[in-house]
């Protein structure tokens, strides 16, 4: 029981050690901190893609759909990255339930 107590710390440690390293040296991505702002941003890219939806696209030229598709691809893209949720991978999620299993 203890080998296995042991070598699951030693697991985590070291998937936990690389990421700490390289996110000491890494360059801070640009995050609107400002809550307010990124769902207004959201707010205006939603009530774009309405004023799309709502569009007659029957008289608009391939050329003119094409370039609809793209931006609806666009925004929907952006509205993904601003979406804050937390994200555990499989192996996160297997750790934590063995260690609820050793500690419970």
């Amino acid at each position: 029981m203890k080998r296995i107590v042991f070598y699951l710390l030693t697991a985590l440690t070291l998937s936990v050690a690389p990421t700490a390293q390289a996110a000491k040296g890494a360059t801070p991505i640009e995050v609107p901190n400002d809550h307010k702002k990124a769902e207004a941003r959201a707010n205006v890219l939603l009530a774009r893609l309405d004023e799309i939806k709502a569009m007659d696209k029957s008289s608009m030229t391939r050329a003119q759909r094409k370039e609809l598709r793209k931006e609806v691809k666009e925004i929907r893209s952006e509205l993904r990255t601003t979406n804050n949720g937390v994200y555990l991978s499989v192996g996160a999620i297997i750790i934590i339930i063995l260690l609820l299993i050793l500690l419970l």
